[in-house]
């Protein structure tokens, strides 16, 4: 299996977890946000990643979401299943429940909290991927877990049987494009950011796309790819700045938040556009006042209109 495997391109979002105002997992808002993420064109998303909160849930409500999330796109976009876990055996039991959902493949960073060595890594998605069939996309987010995997063992990575993508979230630009270059043709690259050097690369022939946060800007997103495809260069760099602006306001270059923390920030910003995107579950805080008038601001500056937080 190698990147000729599947067909994993463009923007492919993880995407919030609704919960509702009591903490409680709300499908019915699963529903109506995932209806509108396939109706702005998504090329994919990703369930419980980062954005998804795995962190705060349980493993059966893990599986649940990858279920539900599986009859209502019905097979319409791509859909990946956030996999993170500190031990292989979690991470296995949330690939099983991928599978059985009848998902498209999972993603899947190195233990967090954990700083594993370099053999403890490799032989971390060895073991998981041993127990899967399913196309994987190994995670390098350095923010979260503390390593920054580097090309050498991602090289080791990208050679495991059913490694199929690399989404690299490093904050160290020099790496991602080392990274880019000498892995590129072997696994699908994700992570290039929606500049005129994006373009750039993407002209050139490499990379494969950006699984990005929450969708905020809705079509923009995607269409930005789209563009670069039928050779819009124009419209592409257009609707990149929009999307370096929004990151520039909420986020730092390792891609932390700037203010409250990053789900709460995507949440308020989808709601405030109307997507069901739910609440935040504790540990994590919602967004106060001054904060939430800070995300109100930058839609304003971007022309997107608000509606009233419920």
């Amino acid at each position: 299996m190698d990147r000729n495997d599947v067909d994993w391109t463009g923007y492919i979002p993880a995407i919030t977890t609704p919960f509702n105002a009591s903490g409680e997992l709300d499908l019915a808002a699963l529903e109506r946000q995932l209806t509108w993420l396939v109706e702005q064109r998504m090329h994919g998303v990703i369930l419980a990643g980062t954005s998804g909160e795995w962190f705060a849930m349980s493993t059966a409500e893990r599986a649940t979401l990858f279920a539900e999330a599986a009859k209502i796109i019905g097979g319409q976009i791509t859909v990946l299943a956030g996999c993170n876990a500190f031990t292989a055996d979690e991470a296995i039991e949330h690939a099983r429940a991928a599978e059985n959902a009848g998902l498209d493949g999972i993603l899947l960073t190195p233990p967090p909290y954990v700083v594993p060595t370099d053999r403890e890594v490799v032989a971390f998605y060895t073991e998981v991927c041993a127990a899967t069939g399913m196309p994987v996309c190994v995670y390098n987010w350095p923010r979260g877990c503390i390593v920054d995997l580097d090309i050498p063992v991602l090289g080791e990575l990208a050679s495991i049987g059913n490694v199929v993508a690399i989404k690299n979230s490093t904050g160290d630009f020099g790496r991602f494009l080392q990274g880019l270059y000498e892995l590129g043709d072997q696994v699908r690259y994700f992570g290039i950011p929606t500049s005129r050097l994006g373009a750039d690369l993407v002209d050139l022939g490499h990379g494969d796309g950006l699984m990005g946060a929450g969708a905020v800007l809705g079509a923009d997103h995607p269409e930005f790819w789209r563009a670069l495809e039928r050779g819009d260069r124009e419209t592409a760099l257009r609707l990149g700045e929009r999307d370096r602006i929004l990151m520039s306001r909420w986020f730092t270059p390792d891609y932390g938040a700037r203010f409250g923390n990053a789900q709460a920030i995507l949440k308020t910003a989808l709601r405030l556009r109307g997507v069901p995107a739910g609440h935040v579950r504790r540990p994590l805080l919602e967004l106060e006042p001054p904060e939430v008038a800070r995300v109100e601001a930058t839609m304003r500056e971007l022309g997107i209109e608000t509606v009233p937080l419920r």
